[in-house]
């Protein structure tokens, strides 16, 4: 039973307010997908721009002798071809890391005391790794350290997971 007031009116309890663990500062982690963003648009991105803006001409003075052993008897034909496919491969795995960057960026800000935002750096890290041949492994691996800090981070006790 409720305390009444002298009119007769139940008493209203103040409700306790909830304590609340401390914000997680994320910083660290963000930076690195602002590094790993930046980092990959000049790679992936650059390396699309320059492959669809090139002529074959230039692909077979510059590109080719560089991107080709010297003993590879590819013609010119396939190997512009080849490079133009890489360079739209490129461009679409961009995309991909930086729609997952963002998204990681977005639920590090939102929930930044949660661990599982480290699965959206994952995704661009791997989307990276994978979308580049295996090539951009030092700037996936700047997507793996983020990962890595969001899940070995400590956080606030109370905090969920």
């Amino acid at each position: 039973m409720s305390p009444v007031t002298a009119i007769g009116r139940p008493v209203k309890r103040r409700r306790q307010e909830a304590v609340r663990p401390p914000r997680v500062s994320r910083t660290i982690e963000q930076w690195t997908v602002w590094i790993g963003m930046a980092l990959s648009t000049v790679a992936m991105g650059g390396f699309a721009l320059v492959m669809n803006e090139v002529d074959a001409a230039t692909f077979e003075k510059v590109i080719m002798p560089t991107l080709l052993d010297i003993n590879a008897q590819i013609p010119l034909e396939e190997a512009f071809e080849a490079g133009r496919a890489l360079g739209a491969w490129f461009a679409l795995t961009l995309i991909v890391v930086l729609l997952l960057s963002a998204g990681a960026l977005w639920r590090t800000r939102a929930r930044p005391e949660r661990r599982s935002c480290g699965w959206w750096y994952l995704a661009a890290g791997l989307a990276c790794l994978l979308g580049s041949q295996l090539m951009l492994y030092p700037i996936a691996f700047i997507y793996f350290v983020g990962a890595g800090l969001c899940a070995l981070r400590p956080v606030p006790e109370g905090s969920r997971r």
